[in-house]
């Protein structure tokens, strides 16, 4: 498990372009504190890809006090992509985003974008479940919370695939495994 960088429900534009320029992770967990005295609790997750498609469109940038729902609402297709359409567009808005003051002023409502239904596990569960769950689900990653259901850290496909190979690694020195080909399986 990885150490998770959080995103709030509502986040500066600033913010979520710092976040994509300065990480490379391809998913990240959302939380919301219910009172301002109160944890923050995972709600979701998004998508480095959803993040980048959200901040091309400007139209649903809002003020901090701006909490009117009759703002503009992205279509589930215009959202979910498997691939930026125009990366070096996308660079130069993250960079525009991350240097200019005025976005810091400003704010994306992440709640319609998340997904809520996004599988998680505690933080005692057990890793060759873990490993499990990710195979049947063709999950990327998953997320980690701790009995109070706040996000502590997550999973990765590679942090998983890396523990698969050393356990077979070990394995085969040992003499269990019969073949170099197991190592693929």
């Amino acid at each position: 498990m990885q150490p998770c960088t959080i995103i709030h429900l509502q986040e500066s534009v600033s913010m979520l372009a710092e976040l994509l320029v300065n990480t490379s992770h391809n998913g990240f967990p959302v939380v919301h504190s219910p009172a301002i005295s109160q944890d923050e609790l995972f709600l979701g997750t998004i998508s480095r890809l959803e993040l980048c498609m959200l901040l091309c469109n400007s139209n649903i940038f809002q003020n901090h006090e701006d909490n009117t729902t009759g703002k503009a609402l992205l279509k589930y297709q215009e959202v979910t992509v498997e691939k930026l359409p125009d990366e070096a567009r996308m660079n130069t808005l993250l960079n525009k985003y991350s240097t200019d003051p005025q976005y810091q002023q400003l704010f994306i409502n992440l709640e319609p974008y998340i997904n809520k239904s996004a599988v998680s596990v505690q933080a005692h569960f057990s890793l060759q479940r873990a490993y499990i769950v990710f195979r049947t689900l063709g999950l990327r990653h998953l997320t980690v919370v701790d009995l109070q259901n706040r996000a502590v850290g997550m999973i990765t496909r590679k942090d998983l695939i890396s523990l698969r190979l050393e356990k077979k690694l070990i394995k085969l020195d040992a003499g269990k495994l019969d073949l170099d080909e197991e190592l693929l399986q």
